[in-house]
C-alpha cells in the first residue's frame, strides 16, 4: 500500500491546476507540496480500498489459505471449519510472518517521511527494499524471467535492478505453486483412506452408501490422532519463517 503512495502523490502535484478545478487544492509545505485536506482523504479511502488485494499479493496469505482449503477437501468436512476462520487464521499467520517487514517499512520509509526527513521518492525505494527482500526469498527465478520478458525490461544484473511490478506477479506466481504443491502432498494420505473404504465397501455389497460418507470418521479420527493441525501449522510456517 505505502507502495502506491509516491505515485499518487507524485499525479496530484503535477496536475495542481486541475485538481484546484474541482475544488482539491495543493499547498507549499516543509518537505515540498502538502495535499489539501480532500486529497488526503480521498487518496485515504483508494488506498484501504486496496488494502485487501495488498494483503493478499505481497504476504504468505496467499500460500497459506490454498493449503487450508486443500486440507479442508481432503479432510471432507465441507464447511468446517467454515471460510471464516480459515482466512482469519491465514490473516494472522501472515501477519506473523510479514511483522518485521512491515517494521522496516515503517521506521525506514514512513517515519522519516512523515518528519520532512526524506522526500517521497526516497521514502517509496527506502520501503521498497525490505520488501523486495522478503519476496525474493520465495519468487522463483524463472517466474521472475517470464515477467522481465513480458514487460520488456532488460535483464537485471542483480536483485536489487528487479523492479516490484515484475517482483511482485512473479512473487503470486510462485506462491500459487508452492501452496498447489503442499496441498497436493496433504491429499495422498486421505486419498488412500478414500480407496481403501471404498474398496471395502463395494466389495461387501454397500452399493447405497456414499465410501466418503464412510470415509470421512476415519480421516478426522486420524487427523486428530497425528495431531494435524499442529503438524500442518507447524510445517507451513516453519517453512516461510526459516527460508
Amino acid at each position: 500500500m505505502l507502495m502506491l503512495l509516491p505515485y499518487m502523490l507524485a499525479a496530484a502535484t503535477s496536475s495542481s491546476d486541475a485538481l484546484q478545478s474541482v475544488g482539491v487544492s495543493v499547498t507549499p509545505g516543509k518537505g515540498g507540496l502538502t495535499l489539501s485536506l480532500p486529497m488526503q482523504i480521498a487518496l485515504g479511502m483508494t488506498l484501504l480500498s486496496l488494502l485487501p488485494a495488498v494483503i493478499m499479493c505481497i504476504t504468505p496469505f496467499l500460500r497459506i489459505t490454498i493449503v487450508l482449503h486443500f486440507l479442508r477437501q481432503a479432510l471432507g468436512t465441507q464447511t468446517a471449519p467454515s471460510n471464516q476462520v480459515l482466512i482469519g487464521m491465514s490473516v494472522f499467520l501472515s501477519l506473523l510472518v510479514v511483522q518485521p517487514v512491515f517494521s522496516d517499512i515503517y521506521s525506514h520509509a514512513w517515519q522519516p517521511l512523515e518528519t520532512g526527513a526524506i522526500t517521497t521518492q526516497q521514502a517509496y525505494e527506502q520501503g521498497a527494499a525490505p520488501l523486495r527482500k522478503f519476496m525474493l526469498r520465495f519468487a522463483r527465478e524463472r517466474d521472475i524471467r517470464l515477467f522481465v520478458e513480458m514487460s520488456n525490461e532488460p535483464p537485471p544484473h542483480n536483485p536489487a535492478d528487479i523492479s516490484l511490478k515484475v517482483l511482485i506477479p512473479a512473487y503470486i506466481l510462485s506462491e500459487l505453486k508452492a501452496g498447489f504443491q503442499i496441498g497436493a502432498v496433504l491429499f495422498l494420505p486421505f486419498l488412500v483412506i478414500d480407496i481403501a473404504v471404498a474398496s471395502v465397501t463395494l466389495s461387501i455389497g454397500m452399493m447405497q452408501l456414499p465410501p466418503a460418507m464412510v470415509s470421512a470418521p476415519f480421516k478426522i479420527l486420524l487427523f486428530v490422532l497425528v495431531d494435524g493441525w499442529n503438524l500442518v501449522i507447524g510445517s507451513l510456517m516453519k517453512s516461510l519463517l526459516a527460508t
